[in-house]
């Protein structure tokens, strides 16, 4: 999640998620998304928007060490951090953080792209996932992960839906409006919402993947 918040509150932020990611993102959410683990062996290259202190980059980097991974986030303390624990985990040839807007982060023709629980805290979240049409290689896949929400309100009143519109209207939605807020998502949009910021950003496949109580997991293509 970008943050421009304090470093207590990236860290924050950071370990809310990582442990999530670990049980996760590389056993169960990549195998979901089609043909993208075999890529991922051979050797790609992947962006990572809203990086944070680099823990679901590293999670990756490590499992795919013939890949390259990108790692970019607006707030810099965080990525010195994420620097230093690339480093420390023997992984920073392999991992590269830099600082970088959402919609403005060096093209790499990326064979993926990854939004991890970011994407409803842009002011801009089209712009976002129009700059990521521009710079995905041709057949490369957009991987997003949200909170878990479901359309409407009526069916988030459970303790999770609760804790995440918490969490939305102090941190989330706050930061979105602090960035011009076009569009302030949430942290609980729900799947059709989602959906409509990457067909209005010209993408055409947009597939529930996986889910858990607390994540949806998307497969976005042209």
């Amino acid at each position: 999640m970008m943050s421009s918040n304090p470093t207590s509150s990236a860290c924050g932020v950071a370990g809310f998620y990582r442990n999530g990611y670990r049980a996760n993102l590389v056993e169960n959410w990549l195998p979901t998304l089609d043909g993208v683990v075999s890529r991922l062996r051979e050797g790609i290259s992947v962006a990572d928007i809203g990086c944070g202190h680099g823990h679901s980059t590293l999670l990756m980097a490590r499992a795919f060490p013939s890949s390259r991974f990108f790692g970019f986030d607006t707030h810099e303390a965080s990525i010195m951090e994420a620097r230093r624990h690339a480093e420390e985990e023997g992984l920073g040839g392999q991992a590269r953080f830099s600082l970088a807007k959402a919609d403005e982060f060096a093209d790499q023709q990326y064979d993926l792209i990854c939004f991890f629980d970011v994407l409803h805290d842009l002011g801009d979240p089209v712009a976002a996932a129009r700059h990521a049409m521009e710079v995905l290689a041709p057949g490369g896949t957009i991987m997003l992960v949200e909170p878990f929400a479901h359309d409407h309100a009526a069916g988030n009143m459970t303790l999770t839906g609760q804790l995440y519109y918490a969490a939305s209207t102090v941190i989330c939605c706050a930061h979105a409006i602090s960035e011009g807020g076009h569009m302030v998502l949430g942290a609980q949009a729900g799947e059709a919402r989602l959906t409509d910021v990457f067909r209005k950003a010209g993408f055409t496949h947009f597939r529930r993947a996986a889910e858990t109580p607390f994540n949806m997991i998307f497969e976005v293509r042209r």
